[in-house]
């Protein structure tokens, strides 16, 4: 009987696909990549054309010799590595590094780790893509090249540790200049006026808002306001026109990379890489009871909103049996597109609807079940009827001026009865404007003046920064995680609750790329240079090509860089504790483990010791202040600055108040705070933390 090996990346999938496929098959997991460029030089030959210099990877011997072994045995290798650029080179470098017979040996992927379409994919084998392979790889050497140029740079001007990147430099720039947006805003005055009216047979009053007289006209001044309460004073108010319409709301689209991280961020607070690590389980396998183990959603990384016709017909049929015929929507769903969509995979949804969230959810954990019902819902919604208003609209005369009142009644509710976003409009009360016609009588009884001022841009919160990075065209939909991990772990950016702000250190290196390699920052060539790759993907345009143009010029702006720019100095962040040995303020520090205090004293005085991040809570058992702490393994806790002479921990955030109902400490549950007594069980009613 003929041997197969199916070689994929993650162990998580070993299990799955070994169930899938029986005794014929051996699965193994090559654990990502297993050659890259070293560590230790830029690792690319300049003088040969740019030939990559790669390498096994550390500690990979072993596995190697392992797999070597395998397909030794085999009679048919099967390269499963996940379905993109970056699972294509994987599988190209695993045939370099275990020597791999061509003849026997292919490329298969697929969508989703389900049974019919693993079983599908080994079908319909076929050779490795090296126009993807060559894509990743143009990518992966300007990424190295931008690293290992300016980096050292930054080390020498400004202090070692720092680094630069192709994508994140411009990722940082973004933040910078929507930084300075806000610091050189200045606001404008403006005013509302908004009319309340008595009507026959209502006590409620109907408020109205002042549009302008022909045309929209703003109020920017006081003075503004009182010209026009001055020619209201004696005008007759009367309604001069009542209008009613329908308005259709589509169904949302299906999520994407992009998408999907934007609205988990909005709906579950999750991070980027939170999303990323959680959407990764749900696509290689979750052990079902009943089911065994079986990947419940779509690949994860994607730009498309295509849904493969199997699949809609599917969630048609199950729409149907669900919610009613009428609930299903128009056959003609409309998919993104355009130039910088891919399209190589299908939008993120569930391998099955009928695996409902309410079904699964004991085999999940509250993250991956909070996670897969957005997604289900969310394509559930996008094969649904849309969602129908009545609406009316009043425009209420007063001589030359006009005041507008409008509202909306969901009269049929269609894909909102499954999925709901901050984006979908509420519902406004329409029933007192739907009893006005123009024969109704009006009485003034106020005029209700407010003033306003304009508001600064918003800062990004990750949703928002992801979005800027996909409309503009900046990364892919697997680098937009990566981007913003990486900009954190470097400090140059920090969040307060969900915002954004550059750091003084992150200013620092915004400023000197933009000084000495503004192409490099240029928004408009790394969108163009991310099209480059595309072409490369697609075969239409050589590889080398792209580097030959792109180093030459990087090369030249480095040599200037080192003589044009200036050290800078950044000084460390002072903290309130003093040095119990020398008297000083310590400093904040970070290692390789994070934040530690240290004596500014160096090397004078040595002294070092934790830091921890005060939440602004005091102990309830001796008073001190409760910080942050992780266990050896990792796990974030609260627990006394006095330990180990206090005890008190906790494993959710405690709030400053104490339980109404028993006295006990109150924690964060989620977005409510509740007692930390589960004999109580009492809890707050009202969302404690807004978006």
């Amino acid at each position: 009987m003929a041997k197969n090996l199916v070689i994929v990346e993650s162990p998580a999938k070993v299990k799955t696909i070994k169930k899938f496929l029986g005794s014929r098959y051996e699965v193994e997991a090559s654990m990502g990549h297993v050659r890259d460029l070293p560590k230790s030089q830029m690792g690319i030959d300049v003088e040969n054309d740019y030939e990559p210099k790669y390498i096994t990877i550390r500690g990979k011997g072993e596995l190697l010799a392992k797999l070597r072994k395998e397909a030794k045995a085999a009679d048919h290798i099967y390269l499963a590595t996940d379905p993109d650029r970056e699972g294509e080179a994987i599988s190209w470098h695993l045939g370099y590094a275990l020597n791999l017979d061509p003849a026997k040996t292919r490329r298969v992927t697929f969508n989703e780790i389900t049974k019919n379409a693993v079983k599908e994919a080994l079908k319909n084998p076929r050779d490795i893509d090296m126009s993807l392979v060559n894509a990743q790889q143009a990518r992966r050497i300007l990424d190295r090249m931008v690293g290992y140029c300016i980096s050292p740079l930054l080390w020498a001007k400004v202090k070692r540790g720092l680094s630069a990147g192709r994508v994140q430099s411009v990722a940082l720039r973004l933040i910078g200049d929507r930084e300075e947006e806000i610091n050189a805003f200045i606001p404008s005055e403006y005013w509302t006026l908004d009319a309340a009216f008595s009507i026959p047979g209502s006590k409620k009053p109907l408020t109205a808002r002042y549009y302008g007289t022909d045309r929209k006209a703003s109020l920017e001044s006081r003075e503004d306001l009182d010209k026009l309460t001055a020619e209201l004073a004696d005008a007759d108010y009367r309604v001069a026109d009542v209008r009613y319409s329908e308005r259709h709301k589509k169904a949302p689209l299906p999520f994407t990379t992009s998408t999907l991280q934007q609205e988990a961020s909005k709906a579950l607070n999750f991070s980027t890489s939170k999303t990323m690590r959680i959407a990764q389980q749900l696509y290689e396998g979750i052990d079902i009871k009943g089911n065994g183990t079986v990947g419940v959603i779509t690949y994860l990384r994607t730009d498309s909103t295509r849904v493969a016709d199997e699949a809609d017909a599917a969630a048609r049929s199950y729409i149907a049996a669900a919610y009613g015929a009428e609930a299903v929507g128009a056959d003609n769903v409309s998919h993104k597109t355009g130039g910088k969509v891919q399209d190589a995979h299908e939008a993120i949804r569930p391998t099955d609807i009928t695996r409902t969230p309410a079904a699964i959810k004991d085999s999940l954990s509250r993250d991956q079940f909070r996670l897969y019902q957005l997604i289900w819902k969310r394509f559930t919604a996008s094969r649904m009827a849309a969602a129908v208003y009545d609406t009316v609209s009043l425009d209420i005369a007063a001589g030359r001026h006009h005041f507008h009142a409008s509202g909306s009644y969901l009269k049929s509710a269609g894909f909102m009865n499954v999925y709901t976003s901050d984006e979908d409009e509420m519902t406004k009360d329409s029933a007192l404007l739907r009893t006005v016609t123009t024969e109704t009588a009006l009485s003034l009884t106020s005029l209700d003046p407010e003033q306003h001022f304009t508001q600064p841009p918003a800062h990004f919160t990750e949703a928002s920064l992801v979005k800027a990075l996909e409309e503009k065209g900046i990364g892919r939909p697997s680098t937009y995680a990566p981007i913003i991990s990486t900009l954190l772990a470097r400090r140059y950016i920090t969040k307060e609750q969900k915002n954004i702000y550059i750091t003084e250190l992150g200013e620092v290196v915004d400023r000197i790329m933009k000084q000495a390699f503004p192409t490099i920052v240029d928004v408009d060539f790394t969108a163009n240079l991310e099209t480059l790759l595309d072409s490369v993907a697609e075969g239409a345009v050589d590889w080398k090509v792209v580097i030959r143009n792109f180093y030459p010029d990087l090369a030249r702006s480095v040599e200037e860089a080192e003589k044009a720019l200036e050290h800078v100095k950044i000084e460390d962040e002072l903290s309130d504790e003093v040095c119990e040995q020398c008297g000083r303020r310590m400093v904040i520090k970070y290692g390789p483990h994070g934040k530690f205090l240290a004596c500014p004293g160096f090397p004078e005085c040595r002294n070092t010791k934790p830091y921890y991040e005060k939440i602004g809570v005091a102990c309830p058992e001796c008073g001190g202040d409760i910080v942050l702490k992780r266990t050896r393994k990792g796990r974030l806790y609260y627990g006394c600055i006095n330990s180990p002479a206090c005890e008190f921990m906790s494993w959710a955030r405690p709030v400053d108040r104490r339980c109404p109902r028993c006295g006990a400490i109150m924690v964060m549950r989620g977005r409510r705070a509740v007692c930390s007594s589960s004999a109580c069980g009492y809890r707050e009613e009202k969302e404690t933390i807004k978006d």
